[in-house]
């Protein structure tokens, strides 16, 4: 994601400490399924092209720790990178996979913890105070635990273990597509589209042009646009070819 944009500010009436909670849900949701997966399971194909079930789990516990270590930075002025380099990050998720169901069960629990204990001190920070989390891609403390729930959200789906772009909540895939719309932005590395969904938002996204016009539910349109639901779910998303981010 690193090519698009900065997400603009937390969706309308909705406050950090929903947002915490409803990440906590999430997460216990995740940790929920994760448990009953057995150890030849986890090397299973996920959804993800090239990744194993066992790459994804990786993967959200190391966005935990990223995210940690930006809170961390922050709290003690200092500069930090999620990912001390990108050649670290590609063989953190490669020596990760290669884990049975119990390390990866208990690294997913432990390192959300941590994470929820370091976003507990941000209590006294500015929310306004901004953290980069990629090259070109900054948020405010008050964002921080959105950015985690869509990991947590979208990556549960890419586990393909039950959990899909239908059960998503509401109110989540309502906050999730608001989200990614801002990070897509007017970014020409996608088609110019009028995104309408049935519960009365509509936003419009992508490069130049006449914008196709697509419908759908939150749910469906958030799984769509980024990529984790077919394009037989989307009115008018037949002929749309979206890139992979």
């Amino acid at each position: 994601m690193s090519d698009l944009g900065t997400p603009s500010e937390l969706p309308d009436q909705v406050s950090v400490a929903q947002l915490r909670r409803r990440e906590r849900e999430a997460t216990q949701s995740l940790l929920g399924d994760t448990i009953t997966i057995g150890d030849q399971d986890w090397q299973e194909a996920s959804r993800l092209p090239g990744w194993t079930r066992a790459h994804v789990a990786t993967h959200i516990a190391r966005n935990a720790d990223a995210l940690r270590r930006s809170v961390t930075g922050l709290l003690n002025h200092t500069s930090t990178r999620m990912y001390p380099s990108e050649a670290e990050k590609v063989a953190d998720l490669e020596a990760g996979s290669l884990r049975g169901a119990l390390e990866l069960q208990i690294d997913l629990d432990t390192s959300a913890g941590e994470l929820s204990h370091a976003f507990d001190q941000l209590e006294d920070v500015d929310p306004d105070e901004v953290v980069q989390l990629a090259p070109g891609q900054r948020v405010s403390v008050r964002q921080l635990p959105l950015a985690r729930l869509n990991e947590v959200v979208l990556h549960h789906v890419d586990l393909d273990c039950g959990y899909t772009a239908e059960m998503v909540d509401g109110d989540i895939a309502r906050w999730l597509l608001e989200w990614n719309f801002s990070l897509i932005g007017d970014s020409d590395l996608f088609p110019a589209l009028e995104v309408c969904s049935h519960s009365g938002w509509h936003a419009r996204i992508g490069g130049p042009g006449r914008p196709t016009t697509v419908r759908g539910t939150d749910a469906r349109l958030l799984c769509w646009l980024t990529g984790r639901a077919g394009a037989e779910l989307i009115e008018g998303a037949d002929d749309v070819e979206l890139p992979t981010w």
